[in-house]
């Protein structure tokens, strides 16, 4: 299980086969004054586009990420692709950050040098995304224990921490309660999407009652891609995995959804940003493998194999210490989770409502996310 550097070096062939198929793109029309109302909107798509063809260049932002430690391990016979940024003072903890879909471990990029003074970070590209290995089975792998071995076993922590948003969240609780001696704290950047799930909502408070209505109306009006992802998601991937335009239009939707940006998208997000984020999914050939994981999670079931913890859910609270960052524009908009909800899943000593920022809370408030992590270690 030894792991091996990695540079990532895409074939050239792929990147003209990507241009040839962005030259040849058929686009829909679309109803006067739509904005975004529809979905993605089409006057920014074919700006986007166009610049993917004649501006963005793919070499650049590789050498970019490349500058990160990159590594593959063997762990169960599984690949997986991490980062491992080392830091160099003497009393560092080891922090693993888990991202969600649809971004990628580039989600991380502009944190990861704010926290190595003081952090050993490890990035993984969770199974399915990426560089790492893509599932093949029906049932997924068992993504919680191939990160607990890949931090302990692999990397040689006895502990560490994790932060997580979207997947992540679940995952790093996950971890946090079949691994209680080796995960020593939860930074979080939402209380995890099973925290919906998990309780008859006669036995919540009042305000607990009224913001799972709110996240039920959201889910009713942004929820159309979990039903599709997690129902028939083959059906959805021939299409995306064929058109770069079409996988880009169903990312960046959630990108302008999700983000801050007050109807303008690159107020929150570069053009840049968005296509790498893009690029790794394309050039990987991830996207069917990435939305899987709803298959896999259809329901109220955490989104991996947990076959060693039947008893995940309400009943597996982990004790470890946990710290919640909420940005003002994650889902459901106008809506923060009440801290009592929280700490019926987590074990709170830090609450922080940050004033502004949304669900790529990383990519998009990189200084607030990396204060409130220093803070609250620094309060351990």
């Amino acid at each position: 299980m030894a792991p091996k550097p990695f540079t990532i070096d895409v074939p050239q062939q792929t990147l003209e086969d990507l241009q040839q198929r962005l030259a040849r793109t058929r686009w829909p029309d679309q109803v006067d004054g739509a904005g975004w109302d529809y979905g993605t909107n089409l006057a920014f798509l074919q700006e986007l586009t166009t610049y993917w063809r004649e501006q963005y260049d793919w070499r650049a932002a590789e050498a970019q990420l490349n500058k990160f430690s990159h590594f593959r391990a063997e762990v169960d016979g599984f690949g997986i692709h991490f980062i491992h940024q080392r830091s160099n003072a003497p009393n560092s903890r080891p922090l693993l950050l888990l991202h969600g879909w649809p971004d990628s471990f580039y989600r991380y990029s502009k944190i990861v040098p704010l926290l190595t003074d003081a952090f050993d970070i490890v990035v993984p590209s969770l199974p399915g995304f990426g560089f790492s290995d893509k599932p093949t089975t029906r049932d997924g792998v068992d993504t919680v224990a191939l990160l607990a071995k890949l931090m302990t076993e692999v990397l040689g922590y006895q502990s560490f921490a994790v932060h997580g948003g979207d997947t992540g969240s679940p995952l790093a609780k996950e971890l946090a309660a079949r691994y209680p001696d080796a995960v020593s704290a939860l930074h979080l950047t939402d209380i995890g999407w099973d925290a919906l799930f998990a309780f008859d909502p006669a036995t919540l408070s009042p305000v607990e009652q009224q913001y799972l209505e709110i996240e039920d109306a959201s889910s009713k009006q942004e929820g159309a891609y979990v039903t599709i992802q997690g129902t028939k998601p083959q059906t959805l991937a021939y299409g995306l995995t064929d058109s770069p335009v079409g996988m880009a239009a169903w990312i960046v939707e959630k990108f302008y959804t999700w983000s801050d940006c007050n109807g303008d998208i690159e107020r929150s997000f570069t053009k840049d940003e968005l296509l790498t984020n893009i690029m790794i999914y394309w050039v990987t050939e991830t996207f069917n493998s990435s939305i899987r994981w709803y298959y896999f999670g259809s329901g109220d079931e955490a989104w991996t194999d947990t076959s060693e913890s039947s008893d995940w859910g309400a009943n597996a609270r982990p004790s470890a210490p946990a710290a919640v960052a909420l940005f003002p524009h994650d889902l459901p908009k106008g809506a923060l989770p009440p801290r009592e909800l929280g700490e019926r899943v987590l074990n709170v000593v830090r609450w922080t409502e940050m004033p502004r920022g949304g669900h790529f809370a990383a990519l998009e408030e990189p200084e607030l996310l990396a204060g409130d992590i220093r803070a609250f270690f620094a309060s351990l």
